[in-house]
C-alpha cells in the first residue's frame, strides 16, 4: 500500500492521486478470453453467418447442439474491487481474463440444444481439452436428448 510504503496518511495519499495526479480507482473489466483482433473478426463473421442462415431457414437453430465448458476451481477468485487499481483518466479500462488454467480443480463440458442437454461429462484430471478430445467425446454413442431423437452427439436432432 502506497501509504504504508510513504509513511504517509491515507487521506493524504488519496488527495495526491485525486486531486493532484487527477487519479482514479478503476476496476479491471473481467472478460471471458483475450481476444486478439483477428479472433474478434472471426466471431463477428460466423454470427452474421447465423443470422443469414436464420433469414432463410428460421427453425435452423433447433437442429444445432453445441458445447460448453465449465472450470470448477479450487479456491475463490478475486473479485472486481479486489483487482481494482490507480489510473489516470485517460489510460484504458485494464483487462483481465476470468480463469486461470492453473487453479483449475475439474472442467465438466455440457453439450445441448434447443431442447435441453444431450450429453455431459466430466474431463479427467490431467487430460488436455482439446480438438481430438471433442472429437472423441462427439464420436462416442451419448445418452438420448430430452425428447428421445439423438441418440449420440453426432446426430442432430430433428
Amino acid at each position: 500500500m502506497i501509504a504504508e510504503e510513504t509513511g504517509l496518511d491515507k487521506s493524504a495519499v488519496h488527495r495526491i492521486l485525486t486531486d493532484r495526479l487527477h487519479m482514479q480507482i478503476i476496476c479491471a473489466k473481467l472478460v471471458p478470453k483475450n481476444l486478439s483482433v483477428e479472433q474478434k473478426a472471426n466471431q463477428l463473421e460466423i454470427c452474421q453467418d447465423l443470422l443469414g442462415r436464420l433469414e432463410v431457414e428460421p427453425n435452423f437453430l433447433d437442429k444445432v447442439i453445441t458445447g460448453d465448458e465449465s472450470w470448477v476451481f479450487n479456491y475463490d477468485p478475486e473479485t472486481k474491487q479486489q483487482s481494482a487499481e490507480w489510473h489516470t483518466k485517460s489510460s484504458p479500462r485494464p483487462k483481465k481474463a476470468r480463469m486461470s488454467r492453473s487453479w483449475v480443480e475439474t472442467i465438466i463440458i455440457v453439450f445441448f440444444y434447443s431442447r435441453g442437454i444431450v450429453n455431459k461429462e466430466f474431463v479427467p484430471p490431467g487430460q488436455t481439452v482439446n480438438h481430438a478430445f471433442y472429437k472423441d467425446v462427439l464420436e462416442r454413442p451419448g445418452p438420448a436428448s430430452p425428447n428421445g431423437h439423438c441418440r449420440r452427439l453426432g446426430a442432430a436432432p430433428r
